[in-house]
């Protein structure tokens, strides 16, 4: 997570660490940052830390654990040592997360014996993918939770009974939550689960089928999102384009976004992890709006036909080119974002030439590589783990280096411009640069914007505000508030 201490600069509030392992080819590396996030804590009973790894979706689930633990009483401190209690929600999507896991586990074991009385809960994929297993190595951690149950966390953290659920948990609007993010933007997860059957991904056997969320539970808390000052809200999902059809709704992303399209207060809607297939027509009108930020993020993962035939998916690179010119004559302006995946069974040097041209030829705006994990339980398990770890090494960085020129040309390009920007703070290495973000700058994941301070500076953070660009590189660009 980027710089946000200074956004809570005088706040009474306590900090706790949050985790997030990004695959972000603009940074060139796979990041681990420990940010400290901070929200207002209610009377002290137990002491809590809670650490979150992996996605933004993980996130919200910790932010609605946080909620619940608030309501409750108890109170938060900056450094695990000092809890009586440490919550840990994990990642099990890919090998790295896996191991991570590990060790947050091999710590809070660790935690566990620096004093009595103290309590160690595990929750999140790797626990509801590995419970079993996990319980022998690990006997000290008190509870494990798996995804199921994390409106269950007070009843956990003090020793109460629960009745376990048999689905995977689904926050709504009534649902407690202390957000972690910045005060002007938010993540709404809008469904849990997933129904797509990519050969390589874990997804489905973590969270089961696809479901969303209703329509107006999602605009409820939008509106209070809203109210709360929220001005950008990032919509996310496994896949945020199949939103209503587990419900039998045809266009039910679009009929969302319509009405969401009616909260006033809020100036942002972004779309974040859409399937290709299912970016129609309809909902290239509908982006056109002008409260929808013209950005969408499309893992295609591959575009050689064999290997994404391997991986059960549809759209190969002559396809995703079709489709990436008819996005982009419908609306010339969209920031397309993309993630891929190398070292697939089956990739040889043909294969990955082919990708290769297909990234030369998309020119994506922001583009992320993620080297392939071999997962249990996954339909191409079957298929070996043939391509040696130092070849998708090589081949990740090949990819990024073309992205590299790819995104200083496009940088380039706003020399001069004068864009809306949304103001998130002051730069923790340097104090006298403002840090933001454009319509076209997901959250967490691609780059930001640097501005020089101005005497005022205060009075603009967490507002938009109109910055003429005056410098870029790969992954960031430079301006000053054009007033």
């Amino acid at each position: 997570m980027r710089e946000w201490r200074s956004k809570f600069e005088g706040s009474d509030a306590i900090p706790v660490y949050f985790t997030n392992e990004i695959p972000c080819a603009e940074r060139k590396r796979t990041m681990f940052t420990n940010s400290p996030i901070r929200f207002t804590i209610g009377k002290s009973m137990k002491k809590i830390a809670l650490i979150s790894f992996g996605c933004a979706k993980n996130l919200v689930d910790s932010e609605v654990m946080l909620g619940y633990i608030d309501q409750a009483g108890h109170s938060f401190v900056t450094d695990p040592k000092d809890a009586d209690v440490l919550i840990l929600n994990t990642c099990g999507f890919i090998e790295p997360a896996k191991k991570e896991a590990q060790n947050a586990l091999r710590d809070a074991v660790s935690f566990k014996k620096r004093g009595v009385g103290k309590k160690a809960i595990a929750v999140g994929c790797y626990v509801e993918r590995y419970r079993n297993s996990l319980e022998q190595k690990y006997p000290e951690i008190d509870v494990w939770l798996g995804v199921n149950d994390f409106d269950k966390i007070v009843q956990a953290i003090e020793g109460k009974p629960f009745t376990r659920s048999g689905e995977s948990f689904l926050y709504d609007h009534t649902s407690p939550r202390l957000r972690q993010t910045p005060p002007a933007w938010s993540y709404v997860k809008i469904s849990e689960g997933c129904s797509h059957e990519c050969s390589f991904c874990s997804i489905p056997l973590i969270k089961g089928p696809y479901r969303s969320r209703s329509v107006s539970s999602i605009v409820s808390e939008v509106e209070a999102l809203g109210q709360q000052g929220v001005k950008e809200v990032n919509l996310i999902s496994q896949d945020t384009t199949y939103f209503g059809r587990d419900k039998g709704m045809e266009n039910g992303l679009i009929l969302l976004i319509r009405e969401l399209l009616q909260v006033k207060t809020i100036d942002w809607l972004r779309i974040l992890y859409g399937y290709p297939e299912e970016i129609s027509d309809p909902l290239l009108e509908v982006m056109q709006e002008d409260k929808v930020c013209s950005y969408l993020d499309i893992p295609f993962q591959h575009s050689d036909p064999e290997i994404v035939k391997k991986m059960k998916r549809a759209m190969d690179g002559q396809r995703a080119m079709k489709l990436i010119r008819k996005i982009r004559n419908k609306i010339p302006e969209i920031t397309l974002r993309t993630s891929l995946v190398v070292g697939f069974p089956g990739e040889g040097k043909k294969e990955f030439e082919n990708l290769k041209k297909f990234v030369q030829e998309a020119r994506f705006d922001h583009l992320g590589v993620f080297t392939y994990s071999r997962e249990d339980g996954t339909s191409c398990f079957s298929l070996g783990d043939p391509v040696k770890e130092i070849v998708k090494n090589k081949r990740r960085e090949k990819i990024m280096e073309i992205q590299a020129e790819i995104s200083w040309q496009k940088n380039k390009e706003y020399l001069d411009r004068q864009i809306e920007v949304l103001v998130e703070g002051t730069s923790n290495q340097n104090p006298y640069l403002l840090i933001g973000r454009g319509r076209f700058q997901a959250p967490e994941v691609d780059g930001v914007i640097f501005m020089e301070s101005p005497a005022d500076w205060p009075k603009l953070v967490n507002t938009i505000q109109t910055v003429e660009i005056t410098g870029w590189d790969v992954y960031d660009l430079y301006g000053k508030a054009a007033r």
